[in-house]
């Protein structure tokens, strides 16, 4: 295939075991870990744990991924969609609440071809919020749970840490058709069924972007239209541990004022302690359940 999958419509020549272009990825969907994932918000991974399915390739360059290995460094495995329909029953065998497709943007096709026979449970899409409204098309009615990041509302931002400067507008374009496809959240027995949960990571020294990017949602989203999660979880870790700004642990005052701007702008979610800044959090990407 010739892929255009990701916003950066790279053209790839991509087969079945060889991918060009930024994500390195083919065709065939490649995954480093499928596991019961109990470190999700909660109402995404519950008390049973959520289905994950961590694919391989990422079409971002953050240079503070705590899953280098996996996005960039071709850890992973090969498998047919067949047998990641398998995957997938296994982990709802094992009690998962939903399965939940990770980093997954370049592997939309294969999903949305999963998906043609619904699995029987909750199918999360946890994506970087990078992707494109017509990639997101192609998933919908097949997709009960959006849960992006918006990691960035600052161009300048989003090309020094992630090497896309069109990262703000394609994110916002990419939500807005989230929230279009999903609705308005909905919780049953304590765990999100349908709906959209937007991410965000607060970087050292991003203090100011964390409350421009809480703004830009209320601003989109007001009355709850979808659910906020404040990330205060960051580890410097490969690349950014040499950032001059980013190369260091967040600061409690950073996250206290974060937690505080977000209360008082009334977005409904969740907030990390600072204590969810720890490297056991970090799955070992060794294949399990592949």
């Amino acid at each position: 295939m010739t892929c255009t999958l990701c916003p950066r419509r790279c053209g790839a020549l991509r087969n079945e075991n060889v991918g060009e272009g930024v994500c390195k990825a083919p065709t065939l969907p490649t995954v480093a870990r499928a596991a019961l994932h109990f470190w999700e918000e909660p109402p995404i991974s519950g008390t049973n744990g959520s289905g994950t399915v961590f694919f391989s390739g990422c079409p971002l360059g953050c240079i503070f991924c705590q899953n280098e290995e996996v996005s960039h460094g071709g850890v992973g495995k090969t498998v047919t969609v067949p047998r990641l329909r398998e995957i997938c029953l296994e982990l709802l065998a094992q009690g998962a609440h939903n399965i939940n497709f990770v980093t997954p943007t370049h592997y939309a096709h294969a999903v949305a071809e999963l998906l043609e026979q619904p699995l029987g449970a909750p199918v999360v899409w946890n994506s970087g919020g990078y992707d494109s409204v017509e990639t997101l098309n192609m998933l919908a009615g097949k997709i009960d749970v959006y849960l992006p990041d918006l990691k960035y509302v600052t161009p300048q931002r989003a090309a020094r840490y992630s090497g896309a400067a069109d990262y703000p507008a394609v994110a916002l374009a990419a939500l807005e058709e989230m929230a279009a496809q999903a609705g308005p959240p909905v919780m049953k027995d304590g765990l999100l069924k349908k709906g959209v949960l937007v991410r965000h990571l607060l970087l050292p020294g991003g203090l100011e972007e964390a409350k421009a990017v809480m703004d830009a949602v209320a601003e989109r989203f007001p009355c709850g239209g979808v659910l906020f999660s404040l990330m205060c979880q960051y580890v410097p870790y490969g690349r950014a541990a040499d950032d001059k700004v980013i190369g260091r642990r967040l600061r409690r005052g950073e996250i206290r004022a974060a937690q505080e701007y977000m209360k008082n702008l009334g977005l409904a979610g969740y907030s990390q302690s600072g204590e969810a800044a720890d490297e056991r959090y970090i799955p070992p990407f060794d294949l399990t359940g592949v």
